[in-house]
């Protein structure tokens, strides 16, 4: 895959190659694209962010567009590409306001 298959703020069910080279099915919240890769957060399970590279996912299943009511926020600091130079995942929780968290 390559960026022009994702758009940000948008649910995709997606199969993906994780870090230990398994192929495992997904749920993924992308917040942010750049030119090598996504910052997502996985939405049906820990919840953690994730730095998830274009070519470790194989293929989309289904996209949802998400409505600004319902949209995760997280701060522009963490999502900035220069936060994700050396990591790979992070824990950060956030909830969707209409979610009533």
């Amino acid at each position: 895959m390559k960026k022009d298959d994702f758009k940000p703020d948008t649910r995709y069910t997606v199969a993906w190659r994780t870090y230990d080279g398994k192929v495992r099915p997904g749920n993924l919240y992308v917040y942010r694209l750049y030119d090598n890769f996504m910052i997502a957060r996985m939405t049906d399970a820990s919840g953690f962010l994730y730095k998830i590279a274009y070519d470790q996912i194989l293929r989309i299943v289904k996209a949802i567009p998400v409505t600004p009511a319902e949209r995760f926020y997280i701060p522009d600091a963490v999502l900035k590409e220069s936060t994700w130079k050396d990591r790979v995942v992070m824990e950060r929780y956030s909830s969707s306001p209409r979610a009533g968290k």
